[in-house]
């Protein structure tokens, strides 16, 4: 919700009767403030319908604390790929496939309205849900997995879908290309919000592109964690004068199913943090607000103005008065790109 901005003048009886206003008009700030739950539980590793069933209920315990937006962490459902960075590209090949296999049976489709359950919690308890998730196209090859992330609005209406423009290192073993159809800023009930996923947000022009959008709150699901992911956290803050919302899975060798093929082997100490979170708030123009929420299970909350955003970027406004077009300019190709056109 924006801030909303009265002008209330003063108005006093002259002695004829009439009605006298003195010479300013004093502005009356009405502050909307968002409680935010950023949700740092795990899903139920590489299994759609219990981690859907996990996240709806995440909902619906954050909106009964009072919260209106809640975000979940990048590909929460059905469970982030951590296996890519521990299987050998070559030589464990077949227990990629197998794992993939697992993965891609339990990935999202839109195209049969795969994110229904999260629209309904959103429209019936009325909060704006983020959530990173893992995509297939049953309209295209049906194979092949996007790393996506819905913006689901408070009327449970899909607002925006971003597929990551391009998976980071061995993520490219499971994940495919994203393209600029989701790089948008989009209108919500809380504001106006926008996403890039983990690495993403450190290519220069996709962030440009949300600036350009005028963003209140940027949402960063994401894999990492520690000093160096929050650094970039508190960089983006300052760079786009907005809201800066970022978190990943936290996760432990034990909340691995057993059924999960090559568990053990993959997974070996049962008291590893494969993820330790890390969630963290940053206000525009930079500073910690709440966080970073390490090795720690459950959600982070914070109240946040997001209309704070607008007026922060007086010192500094990168796609506007801080902007040289005329110098330094951006084109971003937002169609979304198929591999086959047909016609008639």
């Amino acid at each position: 919700m924006k801030v909303r901005a009265k002008c209330l003048w003063h108005v006093e009886q002259n002695e004829l009767g009439g009605a006298t206003r003195h010479g300013h008009a004093s502005l009356k700030k009405e502050i909307v403030m968002t409680k935010v739950s950023v949700i740092q539980e795990p899903a139920v590793y590489l299994d759609l319908a219990k981690s859907m069933a996990r996240a709806v209920d995440l909902i619906i315990d954050a909106a009964r604390k009072g919260s209106t937006l809640v975000v979940f962490p990048e590909a929460w459902l059905p469970g982030y790929p951590t296996f890519v960075w521990r299987l050998l590209p070559g030589a464990d090949m077949g227990k990629t496939d197998a794992l993939y296999a697992r993965l891609l049976a339990n990935c999202v489709d839109l195209n049969n309205d795969g994110l229904a359950p999260l629209q309904k919690a959103a429209r019936e308890h009325g909060v704006v849900v983020v959530m990173g998730y893992q995509e297939v196209d049953s309209s295209q090859s049906g194979s092949t997995i996007f790393n996506s992330c819905a913006i689901i609005d408070a009327d449970g209406r899909l607002a925006n879908n971003h597929r990551k423009l391009i998976p980071t290192n061995p993520e490219r073993m499971v994940w495919g290309f994203g393209d600029g159809a989701g790089l948008n800023v989009v209108e919500t009930a809380v504001g106006r919000i926008g996403s890039l996923i983990c690495w993403e947000n450190y290519m220069p022009l996709a962030r440009f592109a949300l600036y350009a959008q005028n963003i209140d709150i940027y949402v960063a699901p994401t894999w990492d964690s520690g000093e160096t992911w929050l650094a970039t956290l508190q960089h983006i803050a300052r760079e786009g004068g907005c809201w800066v919302i970022g978190c990943a899975t936290s996760l432990e060798a034990s909340d691995i199913p057993e059924d999960v093929p090559f568990r053990d082997e993959i997974f070996p100490n049962a008291d590893e943090w494969i993820n330790p979170g890390d969630a963290a708030i940053y206000k525009p123009f930079g500073g910690l607000v709440v966080g970073p929420m390490h090795r720690e299970k459950g959600m982070l909350f914070a109240e946040i103005d997001p209309a704070a955003a607008a007026a922060a970027r007086r010192k500094f406004d990168a796609a506007g008065h801080y902007a040289r077009p005329d110098v330094l300019s951006l084109t971003v190709n937002r169609a979304r790109q198929k591999p086959a056109q047909f016609e008639g």
